[in-house]
């Protein structure tokens, strides 16, 4: 699930807090790194429990409807199309995630009022509409209601961040809402990948994309560390007639970051490391950054390869 590009995101975030915090060790920096991809993955276990939280409010209206028209003696006939959803019942028996919520004490318990605000919102979507008028019923038909909801509903939604909010709080979580978005596209994918006929044992996505991806986590934030003095005297050397005070802090934290991975992957494309971070810098820093972080770490590219220091050069464009 956590692949390279969120991985550089992390530790570039882990960096953050570790410069501007002078007590911190570098192994106190690792553990924080591996803190927050703890806290995606048990936000994406959490964002997959919330289809059984929803399906189970929707059922208890059903069932409170059921008691007052039985007590006033009236017709009752809702649609159970919504709390009979086979890609919901599945999901709610899935043995991985209910040991992991288990394991991790991971509960929407807090958020009742949340639940109630998000079903309500979602009975008045097109989406739930026309998914509860279908003339015929499915397991893809039942799967596609919760892509869908999760692709063009949830994401931005303020009721589900405000919940979020609280239950980062509640559940110790650290930091974990910056990333619920990109969470949910996992959420997405693993709707996708449902199997009816793998029952409660359908396999859910993976922390790490691959093991690799771990090592390449812990490796780029140690050597961001160990040469951080180094990485930001050559983006000083390049800066003319600049004044090192006058970039942005997150500029050269990004800076730092990729001249580490540049130094320590050379398996790992020129290209494609100066592209993943610009992409970081668009969404963390100011708009003139990525052309500024381009510029700087080309010519830094260009003079470490000339001085045959770097095993990889590229001319950036």
């Amino acid at each position: 699930m956590i692949n390279r590009t969120l991985v550089r995101t992390k530790v570039i975030l882990t960096l953050f807090a570790f410069f501007q915090n002078k007590d911190k060790t570098p192994h106190t920096a690792e553990k924080e790194l591996m803190r927050s991809f703890s806290d995606t993955y048990n936000l994406y276990c959490l964002l997959l429990m919330l289809v059984d939280e929803l399906t189970d409010y929707a059922r208890k209206r059903i069932e409170e409807g059921q008691e007052k028209a039985l007590a006033m003696h009236i017709d009752y006939n809702p649609n159970p199309r919504f709390v009979n959803n086979r890609f919901a019942d599945q999901l709610f028996q899935n043995r991985q995630l209910r040991h992991i919520a288990e394991d991790q004490q991971l509960s929407w318990d807090s958020a009742h009022e949340a639940i109630a605000s998000l079903y309500k919102q979602i009975t008045e979507t097109d989406i739930y509409k026309d998914y509860m008028s279908a003339q015929e019923s499915s397991y893809d038909a039942d799967k596609t209601l919760w892509r869908k909801l999760f692709t063009f509903f949830l994401p931005d939604n303020p009721t589900l961040e405000n919940a979020l909010d609280e239950l980062e709080v509640s559940l110790d979580g650290s930091g974990w809402t910056a990333d619920d978005n990109v969470v949910m596209s996992y959420v997405v994918k693993t709707i996708k990948r449902f199997n009816e006929d793998n029952g409660a044992d359908q396999p859910l996505l993976q922390m790490f994309d691959h093991e690799e991806e771990l090592t390449f986590a812990k490796k780029l934030l140690k050597e961001t560390i160990a040469h951080s003095e180094e990485y930001e005297k050559m983006i000083e050397d390049k800066l003319k007639n600049w004044d090192a005070e006058r970039i942005a802090y997150m500029d050269m934290l990004i800076m730092k970051t990729a001249i580490a991975e540049l130094f320590a992957f050379p398996d790992i494309a020129a290209q494609i490391t100066i592209n993943e971070y610009l992409d970081i810098a668009r969404e963390y820093s100011t708009d003139n950054s990525p052309q500024f972080i381009n510029g700087m770490l080309d010519e830094i590219i260009k003079e470490q390869t000339k001085q045959g220091k770097m095993l990889k050069g590229l001319a950036i464009k």
